[in-house]
Order: C-alpha cells, then sequence, then structure tokens
C-alpha cells in the first residue's frame, strides 16, 4: 500500500514539473552576420568600418522562475576582422573581439519534445582590437531571440536559435584605430549609433 502511495505521488503533475525544473547549461556555436562602424575622420565625409561574418562561441545559464518562464545568462564571443571603407588606397583589415554579457529571461510556449520560446536579454558588449592606437570598451547592449529547444531525454536537449543583438556606441570612444606609412586613421564613433548583428546558433542543453 505505502509503494503504491508513493508511486502515486511521484506521477503527480506537481512532482514531476518539481523533478523536471532546473538549471540548464548550453555550450553553443553558431555565426554572427553584419555589422557597421561610422567614422569620423578629419576633412573626409563619414566613412564606416565593416565587420566580416564569422564563428562565434558562447554559453547559455538558465535557472527556472515561474511556469513556463526562466532567467537567462547569455555570454557569447565573435572574433572577426573590420574592414574600412574609405577612399581608394591601401584599405586596413583591424581584429576585432566582440563580446557580449547579458541578462534576462525566456518565455516557454507550450510543447513537449520541441518547445519553441523567446528571449530578451539587455547586459553590456565589450568591443577589442589588436590596435594599439585604439580604445578598448564597453556599451550596453541588448538582445531578442527566437529558437526551439528539442527535449530527446530530461537531462539531456538540444537548442536552435537566432538572435538580433543591438549596441549603443558612444561618440567619446575611439575603437578602430590604423596606423602605417600610408594611413593614419582611427574611427570616432557617432553619437547614438547602432551596432546591429544577427547570430544563428545551435548547442547542447545540459540540465541539472
Amino acid at each position: 500500500m505505502k509503494r503504491l502511495l508513493i508511486a502515486a505521488c511521484l506521477c503527480s503533475p506537481g512532482v514531476v514539473a518539481a523533478q523536471e525544473s532546473g538549471i540548464e547549461l548550453t555550450p553553443f556555436v553558431g555565426a554572427r552576420f553584419g555589422g557597421t562602424f561610422e567614422a569620423e575622420l578629419p576633412n573626409v565625409d563619414p566613412v564606416e568600418y565593416e565587420m566580416e561574418d564569422s564563428a562565434s562561441f558562447g554559453l547559455i545559464l538558465n535557472l527556472p522562475h515561474r511556469a513556463n518562464t526562466q532567467w537567462e545568462i547569455l555570454y557569447s564571443l565573435q572574433s572577426s576582422e573590420a574592414q574600412y571603407l574609405g577612399p581608394p588606397g591601401p584599405d586596413p583589415v583591424v581584429d576585432v573581439d566582440i563580446h557580449v554579457l547579458q541578462i534576462g529571461g525566456t518565455y516557454q510556449f507550450d510543447g513537449n519534445r520541441a518547445v519553441p520560446y523567446l528571449a530578451a536579454t539587455v547586459g553590456g558588449t565589450h568591443i577589442r582590437t589588436d590596435s594599439s592606437e585604439a580604445q578598448n570598451d564597453t556599451f550596453f547592449s541588448g538582445s531578442i531571440g527566437v529558437g526551439m529547444m528539442f527535449r530527446p531525454t530530461a537531462q539531456i536537449g538540444f537548442r536552435v536559435e537566432a538572435r538580433a543583438y543591438g549596441t549603443l556606441l558612444s561618440s567619446s570612444s575611439k575603437i578602430f584605430c590604423s596606423t602605417g606609412p600610408d594611413l593614419n586613421i582611427c574611427a570616432v564613433q557617432v553619437d547614438g549609433d547602432l551596432l546591429s548583428q544577427v547570430e544563428t546558433f545551435a548547442g547542447i542543453t545540459f540540465r541539472f
């Protein structure tokens, strides 16, 4: 009799939900696209640096909140190059690392093995270059994403997502600088300029 009562309790919806709610950790790999920086140069019309599309890597931590919602902490790294789109000449290329660290949450729609969801986060974007003349700086940023979580088991899942990033740049930051015998330029960000990028990624989710 005791065994039947224990089995009934374990199979009740409340206990099943409690067993399934937990911490999720998702390492991912993807690709990030787009992104231009407008630059002001002395006696020259504004020009742009354009980010090259490249691979991205990251980690997402999800914590349980309420029904259908989770807290989310996102870290993503893109190592790429920025191409100077200036007048004809030896256009410089600058190596750039873009680190994104944001916090927010997700809303999961109804589903069993396949669960669609929406995500939104805010935080900071740190831009670092290999130029000794440039200033590495951190800016306010946000993102929104839409994705699908596949759950073949209670402990392992597979997550695919597309996410849009927006980073507000500062006019006082000199991010991209290139010096040499032919060019000596430094990109000064225009006030209110927005760096927009899109990232698509996939990762394996481990549930604890």
